[in-house]
């Protein structure tokens, strides 16, 4: 299998995206860890699935905006399976609302969720990595980080930071052979966009070339494609995965 002998963390794993991200990781052989913020029915849930499977998944509580519990989910890790070798940052929250009306809790609620977190585990993992000249990085960003949506400020402005801070890395670790990219999803079928699918659910498939919205699974694979040995000439990259979305055709 592709991922036999390696080692994976995954923060926001309980659900959604991340949830197809452990599950397909897991399936293709790595051992891996996900971090999870309240849901602990749901993070016990993947994790036994996938045990019950023959997978090797275990689930960490973490509040992933603070750097002690970065470093001590990414220590705990490499304590137990010796080495850290794929790291995604998948966590992330939404607090729209129109700038006249957010308050600075929604600002920085989104900033550290989605933004701070990121540093916090990439940081925590650039040593253990550097030190094996081994390590696949991927970091979640969004399409939003392009468009100037109403009332996503906040969100926008998180993860246009993933990008930036993305590329940074990704120069700086790259003669380690650690690679550092980001998976940009567009519209896809998470409780995450529930919301704005129910709204205008026809009216959003309509502005895209692919005429569906996302699933889970597709970015997950768009994950394994980058966590994969075989790409280790990519580096600093923004991988779109939206069905054509931002073509910006008609």
């Amino acid at each position: 299998m592709r991922f036999s002998g390696r080692t994976a963390l995954v923060t926001g794993g309980s659900r959604g995206i991340g949830r197809a991200i452990v599950q397909r990781l897991a399936q293709e052989g790595a051992k891996v860890a996900f971090v999870y913020q309240s849901s602990a029915a749901a993070a016990e849930q993947v994790a036994n699935e996938l045990s019950q499977a023959g997978g090797t998944v275990v689930a960490y509580q973490a509040d992933v905006r603070s750097k002690a519990a970065a470093d001590d989910v990414v220590a705990k890790v490499i304590e137990t399976w010796g080495k850290l070798d794929i790291l995604v940052n998948n966590a992330g929250v939404i607090r729209d609302t129109l700038m006249a009306r957010m308050t600075e809790e929604q600002w920085k609620e989104v900033i550290d969720t989605n933004l701070t977190s990121v540093f916090n585990f990439c940081q925590a993992a650039t040593m253990p990595m550097m030190s094996a000249r081994y390590g696949r990085m991927i970091n979640m960003s969004s399409v939003a980080s392009e468009f100037g949506n109403k009332g996503q400020a906040n969100y926008a402005a998180s993860k246009g930071g993933v990008e930036g801070f993305t590329k940074c890395l990704a120069t700086e670790l790259a003669s380690r052979n650690v690679t550092v990219n980001a998976v940009a999803p567009g519209f896809i079928e998470t409780d995450m966009t529930l919301a704005v699918r129910n709204a205008a659910e026809a009216e959003i498939k309509k502005r895209i070339p692919a005429k569906r919205l996302g699933k889970p699974e597709d970015i997950a694979n768009a994950v394994a494609f980058l966590a994969a040995e075989e790409t280790s000439y990519i580096t600093g990259q923004v991988l779109r995965v939206d069905g054509g979305l931002t073509l910006g055709g008609f």
